[in-house]
């Protein structure tokens, strides 16, 4: 396609033959259908594309007027050989109205990131997302280490109730993906992980699959002695985790899984999980972002210490009612007037998982209170924004591009006159 552009552009005839004509139309067909599938299997990605033209929004204009420039060639080519003034001024029309807009767009232009100097507000604090995943196998004490050790303020986990009533940290359903189950219970690895006794648990390996399987690409960084304890880790306690997060004096946050149907502490999981916290390890009840729904207002009453966190975009009214001082939303929600609306009542807000170092500027810059993160070693070395500049330095960087643009056309059209 590339090709046949060029040569049109050159005023070269296409002879196609009829073998090439079905290789388009197939190849176009796929296009679109390719296109249609990975738009539905992407759907939750098209948001990501739209955050990231908040950063990049500067470049981009640039970049398309960089094109625009380079298409007048072609352009002028084809002006001085049309004899018809009709086609040249339609073309040239056309190319101008392009031209001239993609040149005012930073008129309208939005970026979080282009701010006045001595307006940027401090770094996000940073959640290690079931510790520091990319260097230890995840929700092992092993992974919680190294988030601690790498700048986390917080440590994020999941909790899951025993059979025997002891609150454990596991993210899936099952125990297949993260423990060796397969070869200690074989015939029970289907079995949702909170019908297994503690004594069962801790007979799991919860470290070997993360040196087998890789899931950043990063074990083979571990030095031979981390990957030795990695390998060894088993399936981490409440108690312990929140031992830890006192000894650091880390805040925590967990999503809490009631128990399936059958198991003894269906209904009491909430009070379980509060006897731990208030009873069994030495954190302080303000250093947990109590983040389930359920009871609330239980929870409340028997431990008013507690962070109160919501999961879920709800009027001020009723956050405010329900003793909210903290968000934890999706990245999707990432907007400056929303975290400014909830800023100003006091509720701060944490995003989640942002990973990626310009997510990371782009959370930085509108203003989030903190991220989870599954690459606290990695953004907590980044010292400011990427892509921040002034208003003053985007106006010059504006204004010189615009220039230089218009000065090359002008040459181009004059060369071929």
């Amino acid at each position: 396609m590339l090709l046949a552009v060029c040569l049109l552009s050159e005023g070269q005839k296409l002879y196609l033959h009829w073998s090439h004509k079905i290789g388009i139309l197939v190849s176009l067909t796929f296009s679109v259908v390719a296109t249609a599938v990975l738009s539905d299997l992407w759907s939750k990605e098209w948001t990501t594309l739209l955050l990231s033209f908040q950063v990049t929004a500067p470049y981009l204009h640039v970049g398309g007027v960089l094109l625009m420039t380079a298409l007048a060639w072609p352009i002028a080519l084809h002006f001085f050989r049309m004899s018809s003034r009709v086609r040249r001024g339609l073309l040239v029309g056309v190319y101008l109205t392009v031209l001239s807009a993609l040149c005012l767009v930073p008129l309208g232009l939005y970026s979080p990131c282009i701010k006045e100097k001595g307006t940027l507000g401090p770094a996000p604090a940073l959640i290690g997302h079931r510790g520091a995943p990319m260097l230890a196998p995840e929700n092992t004490l092993m992974s919680f280490e190294k988030a601690a050790e790498a700048g986390s303020e917080g440590l994020e986990t999941d909790v899951t109730i025993s059979f025997d009533g002891v609150p454990f940290l596991m993210h899936d359903r099952t125990l297949r993906r993260t423990t060796n189950i397969h070869n200690v219970f074989p015939n029970r690895s289907d079995t949702s992980a909170s019908m297994f006794t503690w004594t069962e648990l801790e007979s799991l390996n919860a470290g070997a699959w993360f040196l087998s399987h890789d899931p950043f690409g990063t074990a083979g960084s571990l030095d031979a002695e981390d990957r030795l304890r990695a390998g060894n880790q088993s399936v981490c306690s409440l108690q312990a985790f929140l031992q830890l997060a006192a000894q650091t004096n880390k805040l925590v946050i967990f999503d809490l899984y009631r128990p399936p149907r059958g198991h003894p502490y269906r209904d009491t999981w909430i009070q379980r999980t509060l006897e731990v916290i208030q009873n069994e390890s030495s954190i302080h009840s303000s250093q947990v972002l109590w983040l389930p729904s359920d009871l609330r207002t239980l929870v409340q009453e028997t431990d008013p210490e507690l962070q109160q966190t919501s999961g879920s975009r709800l009027p001020l009214e009723e956050l405010q009612s329900n003793h909210i001082v903290k968000l934890n939303l999706h990245y999707s929600s990432m907007s400056t007037e929303l975290i400014s609306e909830y800023a100003a009542v006091n509720i701060t807000t944490n995003l989640y998982v942002i990973s990626q170092p310009w997510l990371y500027s782009l959370a930085w810059c509108t203003g989030v209170h903190s991220v989870t993160t599954n690459a606290p070693q990695l953004l907590a070395t980044m010292s400011s924004p990427l892509f921040l500049m002034s208003p003053d330095e985007y106006n010059l960087m504006w204004i010189l591009t615009d220039l230089l643009s218009l000065v090359l056309i002008f040459i181009i059209f004059i060369f071929h006159w």
